[in-house]
């Protein structure tokens, strides 16, 4: 799986071109895991001009939240009937069950139904027309279909809220090492690749209580949903910012410009948790800043429009 699949100008072009509005995406999301997630999916669905949400996959993931990463799988899953019930949206046919546990080593899939969508999607796409594959949790549902189907890595562009900056000592950030073989593969493969590491980059990317019940708390049944989690969160809000890190994926999608990007070699990701950078490797598109203010600001605005309509 270490040798890529594209050639290096051809992958540097592909990660160079932008997409064409509205770029066809599907969101794999482990949307119980915190409250951002529910935010990400929220602004992807509200941005039809830009982003076209093909499937919703539902992610594994394990902490306080779950018993296991099946059962986080699917609370991620009945999470995103809730929430597409509170914007009217049907998820019949849009929203599937992503894997019930991570890969067990670097050569074995996890079956699906979300792996296999990827690959019936992406099968169905072009290099000229890619399907873009937006990851904001646990890479395993992408990379199962990567192992399943390695010429999708032709079809598909990933960007992935994975993993933290290259400065930072430790890459123990919460997506990535919960499926370290997942994470590896992606780096690995040659897949076009537009990482959005974590502590560093997407940390820059929060909001307060009183931003949330000025802007958020009264739009409609999905406003109130999310006022609804956004409490939820914790007991203490004095005092209190959130930092919305899922959403930073759809933004880039949103316009590349909210989220700048360099082309940087593919890391590889070692047993202790560190990043090793070997300038032979491809290359993939690394962000290193948000436009905190633009961002919040598109968010607010796309959501009262929704709920004024």
């Amino acid at each position: 799986m270490n040798k890529p699949f594209a050639l290096q100008a051809e992958l540097v072009q592909r990660l160079e071109r932008v997409p064409a509005a509205p770029v066809r995406i599907v969101l794999d999301t482990d949307t119980y895991n915190e409250i951002d997630d529910q935010f990400a999916v929220v602004y992807a669905l509200l941005s039809p001009e830009q982003i076209k949400v093909e499937a919703l996959y539902a992610a594994p993931f394990f902490n306080h939240m779950s018993t296991g990463p099946a059962d986080g799988m699917e609370l991620s899953y009945e999470e995103l009937h809730r929430l597409l019930g509170r914007m009217g949206h049907s998820s019949e046919g849009f929203v599937f069950r992503g894997s019930r546990g991570y890969l067990p080593d670097a050569h074995t899939p996890v079956e699906s139904e979300a792996a296999r969508d990827l690959v019936r999607r992406a099968k169905a796409s072009s290099v000229e027309d890619p399907l873009y594959v937006v990851a904001i949790g646990a890479i395993t549902n992408v990379a199962s279909a990567i192992l399943m189907e390695p010429a999708i890595v032709e079809r598909i562009v990933v960007v992935w809220l994975g993993g933290h900056a290259r400065h930072w000592p430790v890459q123990d950030e919460f997506n990535q090492v919960q499926d370290v073989p997942a994470a590896r593969i992606v780096f690995d493969c040659g897949v076009p690749l537009v990482q959005i590491p974590c502590y560093g980059v997407a940390s820059g990317l929060n909001t307060t209580t009183s931003e949330m019940e000025r802007y958020v708390k009264g739009c409609g049944a999905i406003g109130d949903f999310l006022m609804e989690r956004f409490y939820g969160f914790r007991e203490e809000h004095f005092a209190f910012s959130k930092i919305m890190w899922d959403m930073t994926a759809i933004a880039y999608l949103v316009d590349p410009d909210l989220i700048p990007t360099h082309l940087v070699h593919s890391p590889v990701l070692t047993d202790q948790l560190t990043l090793s950078v070997n300038e032979g490797r491809h290359f993939i598109r690394c962000a290193y800043w948000v436009e905190r203010d633009r961002i919040m600001g598109d968010f607010f605005r796309k959501l009262k429009g929704h709920a004024d309509s």
